[in-house]
C-alpha cells in the first residue's frame, strides 16, 4: 500500500505526488482545488491552478475577491467521485497542483497589473499550463499578455460571458473589467477572426470583429451546433479560454457582480465545454464568482464543475497524445 493510500485527511499537503484523486471527507481537511497537491514548488506540474483574488475593477457588485476560496470550497464535493461523464480520474493522467493565490498589494493598485503578469510568467516558465480563478474579469488581460509573451503569437480567444468586454478604454492605468478585450485586440494579443464569444446578451456598438454566438442563438440551435461552430472558428490554433460565470443565467449563477437574465443553464455550458476536445487550450480562467451574493454555493459549484471539466479536457488530450 502506498503512502497516499494511508492518507485520510489533509492529503492536499501531506501526500508527496501530484497524481491521483484522494478520498477525504467532503466537509473537512485542507482545501485545495479538488484536493490536488497544494504547493509552491512547480517542479513536474503540467497544470497549475492558482487564484487572483481581485475585485477592484468591478462596475457593480463586489465580492469576487472571495471567488478563489469559494470555488475551492465547492470543489470538495466535486472531488468525491470520478467526474461525470468522463469516467476517469483526470489526475492519473495529468500532474496538477494548486499553488495558492497571487499576492496583490491592493493599497497600491498601479502595481496590480504587473503583479499578475509576473505571477503568470513564473508559472508559464515552468512549462506548465494555467487554470486561474478570479477575481473579476480584468485579470484576463495581464494573463493574456503573459501567455502571448510565452507563445510569441496572437491566440484564439474562447470567451464565455454575458458581456463582450470590448468597451473602449485607452487608459494604461485603469482597472476595468469591461475593457480587457478591447485592449487585447488593440494590442494584438488575440486573433479576432479565430476568436469567439459565447452567451453574449448585452449590446456594444463595436464588437471589434470577434465572432459572436449570443445566448439566443445557443437556445435556438443547441449545444452541438455551438461546439461545431467554435471548432470551425478556432480550428487547431492555440486558444485561451475565459469563462465569466455571468455567462450563466442568474437562476444558475446568482453569485456574481453583473448578472444578466436570459443566459445559459449550467447544463448547456458544461455540454459545450465537454465538446471542446479538439481545441488546443493553452490557458484558462474562471472569473466573477462572488460568494457574498451566492446562495447555497450554486455559483461556486457551477464554477467548480466547469473547472473540473476543463481539467478533464486536458487530461483526455494528454491521454490521446495531443497535449
Amino acid at each position: 500500500m502506498s503512502d497516499d493510500d494511508q492518507i485520510r485527511i489533509d492529503g492536499a499537503i501531506a501526500r508527496k505526488t501530484p497524481y491521483g484523486m484522494l478520498r477525504e471527507p467532503t466537509f473537512s481537511g485542507m482545501l485545495s482545488f479538488m484536493r490536488c497537491n497544494f504547493r509552491k514548488d512547480l517542479t513536474g506540474a503540467e497544470l497549475v491552478i492558482s487564484g487572483i483574488p481581485l475585485d477592484l475593477a468591478v462596475s457593480y457588485r463586489s465580492g469576487a475577491r472571495f471567488g478563489p476560496l469559494g470555488i475551492r470550497q465547492a470543489s470538495a464535493e466535486v472531488a468525491s467521485l470520478k467526474p461525470y461523464p468522463w469516467g476517469f480520474d483526470p489526475f492519473e493522467h495529468l500532474a496538477v497542483i494548486d499553488s495558492g493565490d497571487c499576492f496583490l498589494d491592493v493599497h497600491n493598485p498601479l502595481t496590480i497589473h504587473g503583479a499578475i503578469v509576473d505571477h503568470a510568467r513564473h508559472i508559464l516558465a515552468s512549462g506548465a499550463r494555467m487554470l486561474t480563478f478570479g477575481g473579476d474579469h480584468s485579470i484576463s488581460y495581464p494573463l493574456l499578455q503573459a501567455h502571448v509573451e510565452k507563445t510569441g503569437a496572437p491566440l484564439s480567444l474562447i470567451h464565455f460571458d454575458a458581456h463582450c468586454d470590448t468597451w473602449p478604454d485607452d487608459s494604461l492605468a485603469s482597472l476595468n473589467h469591461g475593457s480587457m478585450f478591447y485592449k487585447a485586440v488593440r494590442e494584438g494579443l488575440i486573433d479576432v477572426k479565430r476568436s469567439v464569444q459565447i452567451g453574449i446578451r448585452t449590446w456594444n456598438d463595436d464588437f471589434m470583429g470577434i465572432n459572436i454566438l449570443d445566448a439566443d442563438r445557443i437556445h435556438r440551435q443547441g449545444t452541438d451546433a455551438v461546439v461545431a461552430e467554435i471548432e470551425r472558428i478556432v480550428g487547431t490554433q492555440p486558444a485561451y479560454l475565459t469563462f465569466d460565470i455571468d455567462c450563466l443565467d442568474p437562476a444558475y449563477a446568482p453569485g456574481t457582480g453583473t448578472p444578466v437574465c436570459g443566459g445559459l443553464s449550467t447544463a448547456q455550458a458544461l455540454a459545450i465545454i465537454r465538446g471542446l476536445t479538439a481545441i488546443n487550450l493553452i490557458g484558462m480562467d474562471i472569473v466573477e464568482v462572488s460568494p457574498p451574493y451566492d446562495h447555497s454555493q450554486i455559483t461556486a459549484l457551477a464554477a467548480a464543475h466547469i473547472a473540473c471539466d476543463l481539467i478533464c479536457l486536458l487530461a483526455k488530450r494528454k491521454a490521446d497524445g495531443l497535449l
